[in-house]
């Protein structure tokens, strides 16, 4: 709100005449507009005349209109710069959450004030980073359904000492400029030279901050370590894990605690559990899993009744609250998952060896055991700590192919039910509103020394719907039990999407050819992707949909999950890899269900996952472009299938379809035309010849270069083919350009991928 000033008699500025007077009152309106702006940064006196356009011979009147600003504590002067002086009710202190894209979210001290985060644009950060404790100014007029804007006006304590960037420059003064991803790509950093190891474009290097400087003044450090040169792709991952600060090794302590837990299970610890050995159980996992943290079992009965067991590794019973495995737990919150490599939240011994439930051996474990009806309707459930020996360790192509006839097996009956009890309760969700998305998964596989060498898609297949299924239906009904019995709990929480996310969704989806409403209903949105699951562009509409929702989190307070369209809803079927499940398993078994402490760990759990995605995506990202990199070495002139995703003024985005990679063409390179945005059907159209670029259409482009230390893409469009019209070349000018085949699919896919974290990550 812009405060009313009051004519101040001390230092006031004598006006000799009714016309300066005026002068005076419109200039102090027009200063006070402007300076109250959210978007307003302190300036000098002269600085603000210009940013006026006020001519020079207002230049004294102009300073009574300040002085009278100052009088009525409107502004404060300081070090010769003019700022607006907010109000204490405007004011909020709270820790500052970084988006790659430069904006942020302001999480509240006291959340009973603000509940909702404080969005921050991008030039209002005051150069905050990630997890920064800061005070903002609200905006009292940018109020929106995404909630309130602000604006950091004060850093007042700083979330970490050093960070890990890349040398990007060397300046003609001869001082080293580092690209840090932390600070986003218009920061300037320089690091003071060292002794100790001479820089040189492209090396990784961790630095001490001595200045954070601000959004106008550099950012300045000194060098601590050395981690390697952009060039050796066998350090991505260590860098990430300096970038994001993860956890990567167990102090001795942890380590010691799980190795005295042993290898086996012990006779005593069977017979205090209920024994469900005598039960078919079996683990499906991707090829490279160790850490096996779920098990079924199903049985169909005479009347038509299904018997399912979902029996999870009951890790609470060897991390005890209050040892040093478990405080170790507590700090890292989750696995995290890089090409060919994971940071476990528990160390070997218990993730890959006692709590994970190989085949052959007994394993205590939790069991959900579960009665449906021959409609999939659940009659009833039990949950008890048990005692189980998995039979089976199948993989999710091996069981593909049981299924298929192309391999034997004395499990395919049990396989073949799991089928037909999947198709259920897929036909239970789908009658609720839940929307699925049956998207292929791009594995990225390195060899030993970390270069990527190839691509693989794991499909999600028959074998991966149905045990997300059992996962979804055991979450369900744990999150249901607690609750009945008036548990506090750690709920997994989906809000709605915003009403403006999903009017830009509903003008895409025309934008390719598909109708729905402004605000879709869940059956509509179903409707559209049945329509569009047979069409090119099923996985971009999928993709644009899931990137306007809102993430899924963690929350002592429930407000059910829309994704899933369930009012009850946890994480208890990965205890191994995720903290929040290892939790909830406590409280099944009479544990602390302190209400502040549950918010606590569902807070620092989320934050600790939103971490982790955004150090596994650099790292995936990197990878992709060193593959993409080796191809134009090897094939200067290889053309590459892609289709435009999002269209601005500036230029277009698009998808190349073999690396699922993002790349950005600019307006002035998409031929000899000049183009203008038409915002209404999101496309580009040239005013000369016609041509347009709108979402959905096919592009043919070549690599010009790849940028591994802003993991960047440069390309130029060949060719575009729209839905009613022949191909275009846009760039038809360079003579250079010859059409070649595609890459080589012949070559058998092998080596290391990741675990996929496909099971219940809603």
């Amino acid at each position: 709100m812009v405060k009313s000033s009051k004519k101040s008699k001390k230092n006031e500025t004598p006006l000799r005449n009714a016309k300066e007077e005026k002068l005076f009152k419109n200039l102090l309106r027009i200063t006070e507009q402007f300076m109250s702006g959210k978007s307003f940064l302190p300036l000098t006196q002269l600085e603000l005349m210009e940013r006026l356009t006020l001519p020079e011979q207002h230049l004294s009147i102009f300073e009574a209109v300040l002085q009278e600003l100052v009088n009525s504590n409107s502004i404060e002067c300081m070090q010769g710069r003019y700022a607006w002086k907010p109000s204490n009710q405007d004011i909020v202190r709270g820790t500052i959450k970084m988006h790659p894209r430069g904006f942020g979210f302001l999480q509240a001290e006291n959340p009973s004030r603000f509940p909702q985060d404080i969005f921050i644009p991008k030039h209002l950060t005051k150069n905050a980073v990630d997890g920064d404790v800061v005070e903002v100014l609200i905006n009292q007029e940018a109020i929106s359904e995404k909630g309130p804007e602000g604006k950091v006006i004060a850093i007042l304590s700083r979330s970490r000492t050093h960070m890990a960037g890349i040398i990007r420059q060397i300046d003609r003064h001869g001082l080293f400029v580092a690209h840090v991803p932390l600070l986003g790509t218009q920061q300037r950093v320089v690091v003071e030279p060292t002794d100790e190891h001479t820089l040189r474009i492209g090396d990784r290097i961790v630095m001490e901050v001595t200045n954070w400087g601000s959004k106008e003044t550099e950012t300045t450090c000194r060098f601590s370590h050395y981690l390697g040169h952009i060039s050796d792709p066998s350090c991505d991952i260590y860098a990430a894990i300096e970038e994001y600060e993860l956890r990567s090794d167990f102090p001795s302590r942890v380590i010691e605690e799980a190795q005295l837990l042993g290898k086996q299970v012990s006779r005593k610890d069977i017979q205090e559990r209920e024994d469900l050995r005598h039960l078919t159980t079996f683990t499906i996992d991707p090829d490279t899993a160790k850490d096996f943290d779920d098990a079924l079992s199903l049985t169909k009965d005479k009347r038509g009744v299904y018997h399912l067991g979902v029996h999870i590794a009951d890790v609470s019973h060897y991390v005890r609250p209050g040892t040093a495995l478990d405080d170790e737990a507590r700090i890292r919150c989750n696995s995290t998952y890089f090409p060919g490599m994971c940071i476990p939240m528990l160390p070997g011994a218990l993730s890959e060896s006692l709590c994970s439930l190989k085949a052959g051996v007994n394993r205590l474990t939790v069991s959900v055991l579960i009665r449906l009806d021959s409609e999939g309707t659940l009659i009833d459930h039990r949950i008890t700590r048990s005692v189980i020996k998995s039979t089976k360790r199948f993989t999710y192509k091996e069981a593909k192919k049981v299924l298929d006839g192309e391999k034997t097996s004395s499990h395919l009956p049990t396989l073949n039910l799991m089928v037909d009890l999947c198709r259920l309760l897929k036909r239970k969700r789908y009658e609720r509103g839940s929307i699925e998305f049956s998207l292929p998964e791009l594995v990225v596989l390195v060899d030993e020394k970390g270069a990527p060498y190839q691509t693989d898609y794991i499909t999600y297949d028959i074998t991966h719907q149905m045990v997300e299924e059992f996962m979804l239906k055991a979450n369900e009904i744990v999150a249901w039990h607690l609750a009945e019995k008036g548990k506090n709990l750690t709920y997994r929480i989906h809000d709605l999407p915003a009403e403006e996310n999903l009017r830009d969704f509903a003008q895409l989806a025309a934008a390719f050819g598909f109708r729905v409403s402004d605000n879709p209903t869940p059956q509509e949105l179903q409707k559209l992707f049945e329509e569009a699951a047979d069409s090119p562009y099923a996985n971009q509409l999928a993709t644009s949909y899931i990137r306007r929702m809102r993430l899924a989190a963690y929350s002592a307070e429930n407000i059910g999950h829309y994704g899933l369209s369930l009012t009850y809803y946890c994480h208890f079927t990965s205890p191994i890899r995720r903290y929040v499940d290892l939790v909830v398993h406590r409280i099944l078994f009479g544990e602390t269900d302190d209400f502040d402490y549950l918010q606590q760990v569902a807070n620092t759990c989320s934050e600790q996952e939103r971490i982790s995605a955004k150090g596994e995506s650099s790292v995936i990202i990197l990878k992709k472009l060193r593959l993409l990199n080796q191809m134009h070495t090897q094939d200067p002139y290889r053309e590459y299938e892609a289709i435009v995703t999002r269209v601005k003024n500036f230029g277009l985005y698009f998808e190349i379809i073999d690396l699922l990679l993002e790349g950005f063409l600019h307006i002035s390179e998409l031929g000899e035309d000049y183009f203008v945005y038409e915002e209404e059907k999101m496309r580009l159209r040239g005013t000369k010849h016609g041509s347009f670029y709108a979402p959905g259409d096919r592009l043919t482009v070549m690599l010009k270069e790849v940028d591994f230390i802003f993991l960047e893409s440069k390309w130029y469009a060949v060719s575009t083919i729209h839905a009613d019209k022949q191909p275009t070349v846009p760039n038809k000018g360079k003579k250079n350009f010859r059409k070649k085949t595609g890459a080589d699919r012949a070559k058998k896919r092998t080596g290391q991928a990741i675990k996929s974290k496909r099971k219940n990550n809603f």
